[in-house]
């Protein structure tokens, strides 16, 4: 922040104590829709803020995420208690993407990898703008438990295939996440993206802190966590993680 220097004696000097006696700008809050109830705030690396919340016309267990960088909201998405990736909404363009539960082989199971300590999983999406993606791979516990700050938290790898709609392989993914068996949440940490035609990266994301009702930066909506960092845009279409959860 630039601060103005009191060069000029005492006027300047009582001008900045005038301007210091004001309160502060409140930092913008996010609000969830009508008939929706904000449950968690999570502060991540790579200056993005999630707000998850849970809405009274959804079935039991589902939830929503808005996802903002240091623009603003760019994604939302909306899971359920198997953590299915039932729709996602791009805010910048507007593309709206659904699961095609009906004609995926193997939707993906939480309660199952929780049970067995993997989960295998074989689904297709469709966008609004016609793209249909097939999704196949794992999510397996390694068995390492964690905590960040104070949730609790177990070490899972996976590993991913995305085909276009002829079976073309258009990316690969795989890396480890973390999840909150409590929550039913996925988070990221790092991944290696590998587009079709062979450009990959690396990224490093993941939950910094998490805020409850109550808790000061409860219903933040501005990230807080590598904002001045310079981020190379790679352009290979790789979306973050949560857009896959």
């Amino acid at each position: 922040m630039l601060r103005h220097r009191a060069g000029l004696g005492g006027i300047l000097a009582a001008i900045g104590g005038l301007f210091a006696a004001l309160p502060a700008a409140a930092e913008p809050k996010f609000t969830p829709p009508p008939g929706c109830t904000l449950t968690t705030t999570v502060q991540m690396h790579a200056c993005q803020v999630a707000n998850y919340y849970t809405c009274a016309g959804d079935a039991p267990g589902d939830q929503w995420v808005s996802v903002a960088d240091g623009a603003g909201a760019f994604f939302v998405s909306h899971t359920d208690a198997e953590t299915r990736w039932l729709e996602s909404v791009n805010l910048k363009d507007g593309t709206v993407e659904k699961l095609d539960a009906a004609a995926s082989a193997d939707n993906a199971s939480f309660s199952t990898l929780l049970a067995t300590g993997r989960d295998d999983y074989d689904f297709i999406t469709r966008t609004s703008t016609g793209l249909v993606q097939r999704f196949k791979g794992f999510d397996q516990l390694t068995g390492e438990s964690t905590s960040i700050d104070g949730v609790p938290l177990e070490r899972c790898a996976f590993e991913m295939e995305i085909e276009d709609e002829a079976g073309n392989v258009v990316a690969t993914r795989k890396g480890m996440q973390v999840i909150s068996r409590q929550m039913r949440v996925f988070f990221a940490q790092t991944e290696t993206y590998e587009n079709g035609f062979g450009d990959r990266v690396t990224t490093t994301e993941g939950p910094v802190t998490f805020a409850f009702p109550g808790d000061a930066d409860f219903a933040a909506a501005t990230p807080q966590y590598d904002c001045d960092m310079m981020m190379t845009d790679l352009s290979l279409d790789h979306p973050s993680k949560e857009a896959l959860r």
